[in-house]
Order: structure tokens, then sequence, then C-alpha cells
């Protein structure tokens, strides 16, 4: 099995999909090689050698993202699946299989661009062994592209497949590793992708098998720190809290992360909790910076929330980082002066921007985008396109956007200008998370200006 991703931005991302297919798999009796085409330097070579020298039955690729989601400078995956597709080709011929939340977005257009055998659409843990027998039979699948039910739930949904070697790597990389505690999302968003690859409802795993992985992890692997993968951590049927309360009762301490949602019982008793347990970074999902905005991309609170959401983490000393997407539905150019000031009034936290967001298939915004003409039947979907409001002209945003956050550390547009600014400050010697680092740098900036 190979991981195609390559991102870095704005850490390494542990190949969790792919290892929670391989764990199945081994479930199921079937022996399994794992290859990381990040680890490997990004080395089609390296690749095809590994290829030669399995001898696989069946090479399964998992695609994490089709681009980089960022208008202002793109960065396309698939072609580099292809020439993965060409080097398995060249070093074997058994059979192609891609899956991965990135090929479960826009299979057909997918497959027919990598020239790969088959593809599995939602949980492969599921349909991957199934497959493998029919190919091990000599029979063919109905189908290229195979769906799978999403059914997984509780102790279905395996533990993922730590690979100590892997995980070495991604801890030297960005000291994170992955857990997934849940899949599914019940929210509205206008844009995500999230309820058609995994379900429009919360299917949980046993908080006990997620903090046997937490143990797992800290025991054997030395984890540096978890970050729970979920689309939204703080769900509204409380399970986020089943799962601090267990680590809670194993007595567990170890730092982690997640993403969260400004909205609901998000008080200081459940922050207090969480922290108790290591929690001290939260990824908060606002996506937009007004109440005109966040209702236009479907979001079910207002900025107020996002204000009192950030508050209520620094009163717990839980470092914050927001990411935003400037230019949807409802966004006009006086959105944009009032979204720029929201987030400089927010106090000691990282911000990330985007530039319009990206159309995915399957979400209500592809739907607005076919009405208003951005997106018509000869649209190449695995091209990025981009949503932008008709009352806001994109070059003009984003010279805004670029003088509107300028001389703030701590918010970065475009996206990948992250790197350059972590790059800046380990010249200076200052160390610690990239989160961290944009924060106190940000707040420094503050304070000089002032005293200036």
């Amino acid at each position: 099995m190979i991981s195609a991703n390559w991102a870095t931005s704005p850490y390494p991302v542990y190949p969790i999909g792919m290892s929670m297919v391989s764990a199945a798999l081994r479930r199921a009796g079937h022996d399994v090689e794992l290859f990381d085409f990040l680890q490997a330097g990004r080395s089609l070579p390296a690749a095809q050698a590994r290829v030669e020298s399995v001898a696989p039955d069946v090479v399964g690729i998992s695609i994490r993202n089709v681009d980089n989601v960022n208008a202002a400078h793109e960065q396309r995956y698939i072609d580099t699946v292809r020439k993965l597709v060409e080097c398995v080709r060249a070093a074997t011929s058994a059979p192609v299989v891609l899956g991965g939340s990135g090929f479960s977005i826009m299979p057909d257009e997918i497959l027919a661009k990598t020239g790969a055998d088959y593809g599995i659409v939602g949980e492969g843990e599921a349909l991957m062994p199934e497959l493998l027998e029919l190919l091990a039979a000599g029979r063919e699948p109905p189908e290229r592209v195979l769906h799978a039910p999403l059914k997984l739930e509780r102790d279905a949904i395996p533990p993922a497949d730590y690979d100590a070697e892997l995980l070495d790597f991604y801890l030297e990389s960005g000291r994170v590793v992955s857990i997934q505690t849940k899949r599914g999302c019940n929210k509205r968003c206008v844009y995500c992708s999230y309820p058609s690859l995994e379900g429009r409802r919360f299917r949980v795993r046993n908080p006990s098998a997620v903090v046997d992985d937490v143990e797992r992890l800290l025991e054997r692997l030395s984890a540096e720190q978890i970050f729970f993968v979920d689309s939204l951590f703080n769900d509204n049927e409380g399970h986020y809290r089943a799962v601090v309360a267990e680590m809670a009762r194993r007595e567990l301490c170890v730092p982690w992360t997640a993403f969260f949602s400004p909205g609901g019982d998000l008080d200081d008793e459940t922050i207090a909790m969480m922290k108790a347990t290591g929690l001290d970074a939260a990824e908060i999902g606002a996506d937009a910076t007004t109440d005109a905005t966040l209702r236009g991309i479907g979001k079910d609170f207002l900025w107020e929330d996002v204000v009192r959401c950030n508050e209520r983490f620094r009163r717990h000393d839980v470092t914050t980082a927001h990411y935003y997407m400037f230019g949807g539905p409802g966004e006009t150019p006086e959105t944009v002066e009032e979204g720029i000031r929201n987030v400089l009034d927010l106090k000691e936290t990282a911000n990330f921007m985007f530039l319009g967001i990206r159309v995915l298939p399957g979400t209500p915004l592809m739907e607005l985008a076919r009405r208003e003409g951005i997106v018509t039947a000869e649209t190449d979907v695995v091209e990025p396109v981009y949503y932008f409001s008709p009352h806001v002209d994109r070059d003009r945003l984003e010279r805004r956007l670029t003088e509107g956050f300028a001389d703030r550390f701590n918010c970065v547009f475009p996206p990948d200008a992250l790197d350059d600014k972590l790059h800046l400050l380990h010249k200076l010697g200052i160390g610690g998370s990239a989160y961290d680092l944009l924060v106190r740098a940000g707040s420094g900036t503050r304070r000089r200006r002032r005293r200036s």
C-alpha cells in the first residue's frame, strides 16, 4: 500500500487512512507492506524499487488530497498519482487500486486520469478485503469503481496499523501522530465533503478503543502529540466527552489537539477537563469572519461565538488556530472589511486565511456554482475551481487581504506563507510548535507597535 500524499503544510500528517485499511487487511489474513511517498523524499524511483522488491499481488494507492485548496498558490497532486501508477506498472503486472478521501470525492474522473485498474469509494476497511478475495479467485469485480456502504462503527472501525518506522518519520518531521475517534458529520456547511465521504451522522468508535490507541502510542512508540483527526471533535452528541473521560479515568496526560466548532456546549468546565488530559492546542473551524458570511456557508453559530470560544481556550492556556475562507457566499466588500477587523481583534491566536472556496462534487456549493455558471458540464472538476461571491473581485480581494494582514505575524495569508515565517523564526533561534510561535511573535509585534 502506497500513501501518495506529499503535502507538508502546516505540518506532515500521518497516513491514518491507509494504516486503518492495512489493519483491516492484516485482520483478514493478508500480508501488507506500507510505502510512504513523503517519507521516501517524494522519489518515484524509490517507489518503483520498493514495488519490485515486494512483488505484490495487489497495489493500493491512497490519495489524501486532490490539490492544496490554495487559490493564491495552487498545487495539484493527481499528476503525481498518475506517475506513481506508471512506476507500479513498470515494476509489476499486479492490479492497482485507488482509494482515500481525495479519490472518493471524484472517483471516476481520477481513475480515468491516472489509468489505475480499480477504485474504492468510502471505507476501504470494509471493501478492500472483499476485492482481494474476488481477485484471488480470478473473478472480476462488478465495476471498476466500487462503493463501500458507510456502516462501520464501534469495534468494526479498526485501530490504525501504526508502523514504527513510518511513525518515527512523522514524529521527527511534525511531532504529531493521528487518531480517529469517529466518522461522519451532521453539520450543514455548504462547501464540506465530509458528509458525502463519511455520512451525515456520527459513527463513533468505543472510547476505550480510542484510548487504547493513545496508550499504545505512548508506551511503545513515544508519540509527542496526538492529533484527533475527526471532522469535528466536540460533536453535539457528546461522544468526545466520553473519550476525554476515559483518558482521565486512566490518568493519562499527553499533549493533544483537534478540530473544534465554536458553537455547542463547549464551556469552561469541558475545556478544563480536556486541559487536564493534555489538550494544548485547538484548531477552530470558524471558516468565515462575519455573521453574514457564516450564514452564507451554512454555519450554525455567530461571530460572537467565535470570539467567546477563543477567549475560553485562552483562559485555560490552550493555544488556538483559526481558519477562514474569504470570498464565499454572502461576501461583499463591506463584509471583507468587517472580517479583517474581526480577525485582527481576536487576541493571542494564529489565523490562516484562504482566498475563495474550493468547489467539490457532492456539496451544496457545487450546486450553487452550477446555478451561477462557475461550473458547467464541460468543467474538469479535478482541476481546482474556486467559488467567489459575485459581489467581490478576486484580484482586489487578494490585494486587500495581503494589505490587511501584512504587519501581523500571527496572521498568515496565503496559507503557505507559514513556511517562510517559521523559517525566519528558526533563523532567529526561536523554537516551539508552529501555532505557539505565531501567537508569541504576533503578540510581540503588537507590543512593540504600542511602545513606539
